[in-house]
């Protein structure tokens, strides 16, 4: 199996692997590239390698790379025979880079078998099997979230936010504009937000403009009611342009009853960050509306009662030109014994896609709960939010979702989604310019030129 993998990214080649290498990487037994960059981070990492170096004896360079420039770097290092030996990375890389021969999926399933499959949330594992094991290893994740006010719904005896239904309701019983707003829905056609705000709720009534031999257009019916719901919220928000800051200043200053938000909102709920302070209180440190909050992370629509999360997700990929045995270790390392400290790096971003062990199934749950979020002031979110909440937290990853991921089609849908055609179209639709037909044709039309 070695031999197989390591000659496999090796053949072609030849001697430019001896000429590309960097004295720096000399040095170590195997370089890691990681898009944590931010220098806390980078040092918790710095930290990780140098206990798995005193533990094992392998050297670990850390090697800090823009997320923006990943692409373009690995496609070049592999070109000229110098790719690293693991890489954190996106979704959106794990099956493209295994096809075009960057990463080696037999390292990457050899490691998941040796941690037990059963051990990660498997609608992560889900995201990146191929036909004969995983792309790449599971890291970390995190899922969207319906943040709500807990206690206007359980005053006004309304459901949690977790169907179109639910959300209209409570929009029907607490829209009370300009003291309290519905919702608060993305409508700013150029912010990443309204696209990922948007994916959800597509994916939540079981609508994408993919399948599995690529551009398939979207489904009139489901589209509609995805395109009428989506007018409900925009209608029960504020006018103008709206995005990720609108939505959390007006959650925190207690004029919203929900919002769309990743989570990294918990800590700053929590009054732990200074520069978002909540203010539904004179008291910028309270954790009064952390208590008053609830979560949702499957959401769905009338045509998909199963419903989906939308999520965010990390991953060790071990390359094709790896120092295979001590890549495998150090994945292993950072997903076993060193997973509180991958973790620890932004726990209130990074949920455990490994729940825990086969002797204790839920030991990186329970961890991960216990670890300090927070920027200026720090606590867990276990002394934070109800187990309950913590349970709705990580057990999205069960049902994570993404465009195009199921059918092998992700590329082509994170085209789309970055076209931004989506978002205009819907913008046009809820503005009252075009009709539900028209605005699913226009979206059909612009997204079958896309390659």
């Amino acid at each position: 199996m070695y031999f197989e993998r390591s000659n496999r990214g090796r053949l072609l080649l030849g001697s430019a692997l001896t000429l590309a290498l960097s004295a720096g990487a000399a040095m170590a037994d195997i370089r890691f590239w990681t898009t944590e960059e931010q220098p806390e981070r980078l040092e918790r990492q710095q930290d990780m390698a140098e206990a798995f170096e005193a533990q094992t004896g392998i050297a670990v360079e850390v090697i800090p790379v823009t997320e923006s420039d990943l692409g373009t770097r690995a496609t070049a290092a592999y070109a000229a025979g110098d790719l690293p030996d693991v890489v954190y990375h996106p979704l959106s890389y794990a099956l493209p880079w295994v096809e075009a021969g960057i990463l080696d999926a037999d390292a990457a399933t050899e490691v998941i078998e040796s941690l037990g499959p059963d051990t990660f949330a498997a609608g992560t594992l889900d995201m990146v099997a191929t036909e004969d094991g995983w792309a790449s290893v599971p890291s970390d994740g995190w899922t969207q979230m319906i943040v709500y006010r807990k206690d206007l719904f359980d005053e006004a005896g309304l459901e949690p936010p977790t169907t179109y239904a639910n959300v209209l309701a409570a929009v029907d019983a607490l829209h009370n504009p300009p003291e309290m707003f519905g919702f608060v829905a993305a409508t700013k056609v150029d912010e990443a937000f309204m696209s990922q705000v948007l994916e959800h709720v597509f994916l939540a009534n079981g609508a994408s403009p993919v399948g599995p031999d690529g551009f398939k257009g979207f489904d009139e019916a489901k589209t509609t009611e995805v395109l009428e719901f989506y007018k409900a919220i925009a209608e029960a928000s504020p006018p103008g342009e709206l995005y990720w800051d609108q939505s959390r200043t007006l959650y925190f200053a207690g004029d919203a009853a929900m919002i769309i938000w990743s989570p990294f909102i918990l800590d700053e709920l929590a009054g732990l960050r200074d520069s978002a302070p909540p203010t539904i209180n004179d008291d910028p440190t309270s954790t009064e509306l952390a208590s008053k909050t609830g979560i949702v992370t499957n959401f769905a629509g009338p045509s998909n009662p199963d419903g989906a999360a939308w999520s965010s997700t990390n991953l060790f990929g071990i390359t094709a030109d790896a120092n295979f045995d001590e890549a495998i270790q150090f994945v292993e390392y950072s997903m076993g014994e060193g997973y509180e400290s991958t973790l620890a790096i932004a726990p209130e971003g990074k949920f455990p896609v490994r729940r825990g062990t086969a002797d204790d199934p839920t030991a990186f749950v329970d961890l991960w709960a216990t670890l300090p979020v927070g920027v200026d002031r720090k606590a867990p979110l276990g002394d934070l939010y109800a187990q309950e909440m913590i349970d709705e937290i990580v057990g999205g990853l069960d049902v994570a979702q993404r465009w195009g991921v199921a059918d092998g089609q992700l590329a082509l849908a994170s085209k789309m989604i970055n076209s931004q055609v989506i978002n205009r179209v819907v913008r046009q639709y809820i503005d009252g310019r075009i009709g539900a037909a028209e605005a699913v044709e226009m979206m059909n039309d612009e997204l079958a030129a896309i390659e």
